[in-house]
């Protein structure tokens, strides 16, 4: 299907399911998995259409919706989904699925990293976010061991896996060699990484979260938060490991010399918008932040598992994300004394 007849199969699924008259329908951001398109109505309005690929798991899609709309409840910002007229949260016609949600207005990503106010802005949306999550349906907070957070032995096998491709499939590129060395040296560290997560308390707070709280899903406006978009459905996962995956995004460490005294900003934030959460736990985000990055093996296994999704964009993150890693266990000492004196 042209792209100029999914926009008319989108304009025709808006009246018939949704009752917006659309008056122009064009393509959208583009997404990682869907494809976006922005309708305007006779009233001006703005809708995003999400069109989801063929073999997509709608039910899953469904629960994702469902817990955004759950946090929104909560007061946290998140665009209200419209729903179908029997009531729906996808629509499925002219073999496209779709879902629509009010289109955030004059915002951007948080691609540019985190500065100045954005900081506390993002610290308090997200403590907000868990304190309202820790109410979900699917379950209320738990312990869970540090292992769940960070498993560096799941990480040594995938690590070790990825290298015996790289033997049987030597790279052709600059980036897919890079990419080998990193992931050599990333297995070699991980006795290191290991020893971080032995200094943590016994057990972490697991919880239902957003679940894919990167950069790209956090619009800003200006120097506050505009929307979270892109919720996962609902998992239990450490709302300190998403803390630290938001506001120790690698573009954010890199750019930021002074990126402890920004965190520290983001978890005083946090902290009033979600007390619950003990101090012990926050005190640890940047260690949980740096081990989550030193067991990862994405993007260096994109050279072998899709050669056709390494573009420039993604060697750069991919740069970016090991040189992260690096700064944040260079100067985890000082990051967790700045918090130290901040929590005790």
């Amino acid at each position: 299907m042209s792209a100029q007849s999914d926009v008319m199969v989108v304009a025709g699924i808006l009246p018939l399911f949704y009752r917006i008259v659309p008056t122009a329908v064009g393509e959208g951001p583009a997404g990682t998995a869907t494809r976006n398109y922005v309708a305007r109505d006779s009233d001006g309005s703005r809708w995003f259409v999400k069109a989801y690929p063929s073999g997509t798991d709608l039910d899953a899609e469904r629960q994702a919706l469902e817990l955004g709309q759950f946090a929104r409840l909560g007061g946290v910002p998140v665009p209200a989904v419209r729903r179908t007229l029997d009531g729906g949260l996808v629509a499925v016609a002219g073999g496209m699925a779709v879902s629509v949600a009010a289109y955030v207005e004059n915002a951007e990503t948080a691609e540019g990293g985190l500065s100045g106010d954005r900081w506390a802005a993002v610290g308090e949306t997200v403590g907000r976010l868990h304190r309202t999550l820790a109410r979900h349906p699917s379950g209320p907070p738990r312990r869970a061991a540090a292992r769940e957070v960070c498993d560096v032995k799941r990480a040594r096998q995938r690590l070790e896996r990825l290298l015996a491709r790289f033997t049987k499939e030597p790279p052709t590129s600059e980036f897919a060699a890079w990419a080998q060395e990193t992931a050599a040296q990333r297995l070699d560290a991980l006795p290191t990484v290991a020893a971080m997560f032995k200094a943590l308390s016994a057990s972490l707070t697991v919880q239902t979260v957003h679940g894919d709280l990167a950069s790209p899903n956090l619009l800003l406006r200006g120097q506050r938060v505009a929307a979270l978009i892109d919720f996962r459905p609902p998992i239990h996962r450490s709302p300190v490991w998403e803390l630290g995956r938001i506001v120790l995004d690698p573009r954010t460490v890199l750019a930021q010399p002074d990126w402890p005294t920004g965190l520290a900003s983001a978890i005083t934030a946090y902290r009033a918008a979600n007390p619950a959460l003990p101090a012990e736990e926050l005190l640890v985000v940047p260690r949980v932040a740096a081990g989550y990055l030193a067991c990862s093996v994405y993007p260096l296994s994109e050279p072998v598992d899709d050669p056709g999704a390494v573009t420039p964009e993604l060697e750069a993150y991919g740069r970016n994300r090991q040189a992260a890693m690096v700064e944040l266990c260079e100067r985890l000492p000082e990051a967790e004394e700045v918090l130290h004196d901040l929590l005790r």
